[in-house]
């Protein structure tokens, strides 16, 4: 029997695996379960409107493709991992992002429909969710129907990839779609290390010192001679990126714990000598240039500053014990370990407003042009994040005055407001705290999920209550349960946490200025709302579903959990990929569609 030392080393060593360090208590769980308690409101009367779409001006739409109808780029072929009828690739102007958007087409047997339909997916998921396999496929199923079907990879998810031409485009796809299917392959066999893990996945910093550069001999007992040129230019680099590169997404406020984080490891390298004071006076300079920021004239200053600092720790390589000769490597590697987290930032740099703003309507755009729906209108299904989503569009749409282009929406265990519910995405509540974000720049969710599976479904089953978290016990086939949780998941930036984080504060969800609260707008919509929850949804509890649907106008909104006393239960990703939904959650959806299918 595995004694606790044993599981632990264990848990710790699957953590390692993958470059994960989980620092906080609190993200580990305690198995819950909720009440089995089920009820629903029938359906209500629907209306829709018919207005015609505007599109601004600025907005402008490229994409490659897997077909060859003009003017998109055709694309030899689709990567093993997408299992749609055709893979295609779409961009805005203000994003170096490829947007992957699966299609599938309606079935010929089928009733003609009149508008195509959109999935949007959770957050940190692809479109593998919609699609797990022929016989259990939400995507198919609805193309099955009649529906010309797409589903939209959001920037960072699934086959997105960054890319300027076809063949970049082509070429990145095949090597994500690769990557993934080698770390399931390595999990399942339980030969996961870190060389196979995706590209696209990044590792923490690591908090070692190790040193950059090589050491010579001869400097053993020596005090080095620095090359001070080299230093400076990347101080000076470091913090120009500080004051210019993140303005746009850090407060100055958010600025200074940054460049403290920074600072403050260098002066622990100082910490008990006479260097000291000295270092603090340059760190006050450099915080108050960091309040003038993007401003060009501060360049030299900066410059100047950062050559008074390699000067501080010149002076103690001259004239401090010999404790400090190794200063210039710990110095490089300190400066070279806050590089990568910056790296990082900057290249997950987007938050729920891209998605939002950019992202979903360069996909609508894409379809419509493609499609031609008589009324210029689509169909959308969200899960979880994709669901928000379409919440949130309705409430800009309907404050701005402005037409959605949605026909009708239904929304999966999705809510603007989680405040009333005992959803277990409270863990999340800690990144909303700056600090810990910046310290926390992205989190590899794909990664830790997959380090973690082993433990979840093999002996002794120390993170079984893991599986509680996606689907209710006996709802998801084993193989597809692996499927998902090995396929479906992605890194997430921590600048989009933060904002979904607002979820759980006062008055719920807000835009990134933290002036627009999506739920108080949701009562101008004029388009009709499907609204799903489960009944042991631990992630969107039942409560938090209806306390975002009872804001819309009570003649458009529908409500409906699914779930009975004795069985099945459905939790978060059940309501699509789960045994029963076939036969008792897609005729809901189906049912509720095609009435609003109407020109």
């Amino acid at each position: 029997m595995a004694t606790t030392s044993t599981i632990q080393s264990d848990i710790r060593s699957a953590l390692h695996a993958t470059n994960i360090i989980i620092s906080n208590p609190s993200l580990i769980l305690s198995r819950a379960t909720s009440s089995s308690a089920c009820w629903s409101f029938s359906p209500r009367p629907l209306i829709s409107s018919h207005y015609r779409i505007s599109t601004p001006e600025s907005f402008r739409v490229r994409a490659f493709s897997t077909e060859s109808t003009e003017p998109v780029v055709k694309v030899p072929d689709k990567p093993p991992i997408c299992t749609a009828d055709e893979l295609h690739y779409v961009s805005v102007s203000n994003s170096d992002w490829r947007l992957a958007l699966w299609r599938y087409h309606p079935s010929p047997q089928a009733p003609p429909r009149n508008h195509p339909l959109l999935l949007l997916s959770g957050v940190g998921t692809n479109a593998v969710g919609y699609d797990l396999s022929p016989g259990s496929s939400f995507a198919r199923y609805m193309s099955d129907q009649g529906f010309e079907t797409w589903i939209l990879e959001v920037r960072g998810a699934g086959l997105s990839i960054q890319g300027s031409t076809p063949k970049d485009v082509h070429q990145s796809a095949h090597e994500v779609s690769e990557e993934m299917e080698a770390v399931a392959k390595s999990v399942t066999n339980g030969t996961l290390s870190v060389d196979q893990q995706p590209s696209n996945v990044p590792s923490p910093p690591s908090d070692s010192r190790v040193s950059l550069v090589e050491e010579d001999s001869h400097l053993a007992g020596i005090v080095s001679v620095w090359d001070e040129s080299k230093l400076v230019t990347k101080l000076t680099e470091i913090f120009m990126r500080l004051s210019e590169r993140l303005s746009g997404f850090l407060s100055e406020s958010e600025l200074k714990i940054m460049f403290a984080e920074l600072v403050d490891q260098i002066s622990k390298l100082l910490v008990d000598s006479q260097l000291s004071e000295r270092m603090n006076e340059i760190r006050g300079k450099l915080l108050s240039l960091l309040e003038a920021r993007q401003n060009s004239a501060i360049a030299g200053q900066f410059r100047d500053l950062s050559q008074g600092l390699v000067n501080v720790i010149e002076e103690g390589q001259k004239s401090v014990s010999p404790q400090l000769f190794d200063l210039q490597e710990r110095l490089s590697s300190i400066i070279e370990d806050f590089q990568k987290q910056l790296d990082l930032i900057v290249k997950y740099d987007w938050d729920f407003d891209n998605y939002l703003e950019e992202d979903v309507p360069a996909a609508m755009e894409y379809i419509r042009a493609l499609t031609k729906p008589k009324d210029g209108k689509l169909l959308a299904i969200g899960h979880s994040m994709g669901g928000i989503l379409l919440y949130a569009m309705l409430s800009r749409c309907g404050w701005d005055g402005r037409d959605s282009g949605l026909a009708a929406t239904v929304t999966l265990a999705s809510s603007l407001d989680y405040t009333p519910s005992n959803s277990r995405l409270k863990l999340l509540l800690p990144l909303a705290d700056p600090a810990q974000a910046l310290n926390v720049p992205v989190v590899p969710l794909g990664a830790m999920l997959s380090a973690a599976y082993p433990l979840s479904t093999r002996p002794p089953y120390v993170l079984s209550w893991l599986n509680d978290f996606i689907s209710a016990r006996d709802m998801m086939h084993p193989e597809l349960l692996e499927k998902l949780v090995l396929n479906n998941f992605c890194t997430i930036p921590a600048k989009l946490l933060l904002q979904l984080t607002t979820a759980f504060q006062n008055r719920g969800l807000c835009d990134r200025s933290g002036k627009f609260f999506y739920k108080e707008h949701l009562h101008k919509s004029n388009v009709p709302v499907l609204a799903i929850a489960g009944d042991q949804d631990l992630i969107c509890p039942p409560e938090a579903v209806e306390e975002t649907v009872r804001l819309f106008p009570e003649h458009l909104a529908s409500y409906k959990v699914f779930g009975e006393p004795g069985g099945p239960h459905y939790a978060h990703y059940d309501l699509v990929g789960g045994r029963k939904a076939v036969e008792q959650v897609y005729p809901c959806i189906i049912e509720f569609l095609s009435r609003c299918d109407l020109t």
